[in-house]
């Protein structure tokens, strides 16, 4: 007897990003809405050949990214040797990571992150705010848990390069990248908001399409790279870990197939611990910021004054 009907799809991130799978569903949408219309063409209709990218990074000379560098000094001594020819067998044939269990849900008014971008630095945007909050709070917590100090605090922004490239903001493969900045924890824990946010902006920049490239090559030839960032971007006695996917951006609310937007909408996107993701909130314009921590360090986050003052915890 519900009113509701629920779509549920699980999409491949080898082959889909965020941006792909959200012009999937709109797509989608459209032809349903239109399905009394056989001559009825897309209004943006999806760019499927990958020789559109392959053609434009032909094009780019690479530069490699400080984060590179960093997990590549990191690791000099144990990075994993594979073949280049390998490297794709060996990815295929690697179990897929379990979905991490542990979420919980913070929500942000607009007019508390505002308050909280003007108190950090009114010159940056409210993810950089948000992104010096989490650093810091995270890595206090960390410090807690583990009765140590992290060598190294790690803050991962998710970017979709097509908006730093010429390749088609249609196309419908994956273009998703990551930057990271390997911040000192010592500096995190001793700096102010304002200077942890100009931190992460200096690393997380780094955006263009030379840097892309270098990424691209580094999955392709040097996958003992990506091991070491991979064991490296988490939460220990080691290493302190933010990584934020801003999925506000995306135009999911605008589904339609025929009934209007979604009433309820949620994304199982990047379930991984450390990763925090943020949601538009219809209701008051604010943020919903769903947080893949364990339940032991969010038990320390529900007690910082820091953070209260700018969310409201809902579990």
């Amino acid at each position: 007897d519900s009113p509701y009907i629920v779509l549920y799809i699980s999409l491949p991130h080898v082959i889909f990003d965020g941006t792909a799978a959200v012009a999937l569903f709109n797509n989608w949408a459209e032809c349903t809405r239109n399905l009394d219309n056989p001559d009825h063409k897309l209004k943006y209709p999806p760019v499927n050949d990958c020789k559109v990218v392959r053609d434009y990074f032909d094009t780019v000379t690479a530069i490699e990214p400080p984060h590179t560098k960093h997990f590549k000094d990191l690791g000099a001594e144990s990075l994993v040797k594979v073949p280049p020819g390998a490297i794709a067998a060996l990815l295929l044939a690697a179990p897929d990571i379990p979905a991490f269990e542990e979420q919980h849900l913070l929500h942000f008014t607009a007019e508390k992150l505002e308050q909280l971008r003007q108190d950090v630095d009114k010159a940056q945007t409210t993810n950089l705010a948000l992104a010096a909050l989490l650093t810091k709070t995270i890595l206090q917590a960390n410090i807690q848990i583990f009765n140590s100090m992290p060598t190294w605090s790690y803050v991962m922004f998710l970017y979709d390069c097509r908006h730093h490239t010429e390749v088609p903001m249609t196309y419908s493969g994956n273009l998703s990248f990551s930057a990271v900045a390997p911040l000192e924890s010592q500096t995190v824990l001793d700096g102010s908001y304002k200077e942890i946010a100009q931190a992460i902006k200096e690393h997380c920049s780094k955006v263009s399409s030379e840097y892309a490239k270098l990424l691209i090559y580094t999955v392709k030839n040097e996958i003992g790279v990506l091991f070491q960032a991979g064991i490296s971007l988490c939460n220990s006695p080691d290493t302190s870990y933010v990584g934020i996917s801003n999925v506000r951006y995306m135009p999911m609310h605008l589904i339609d197939f025929g009934y209007g937007g979604p009433d309820i909408l949620s994304s199982a996107y990047f379930i991984r611990e450390g990763m925090q993701r943020i949601y538009s909130n219809k209701q008051d314009g604010g943020i919903d910021l769903f947080m893949n921590v364990k339940d032991d360090l969010f038990e320390y986050l529900k007690k910082s004054d820091e953070l209260l003052k700018y969310a409201d915890i809902i579990f």
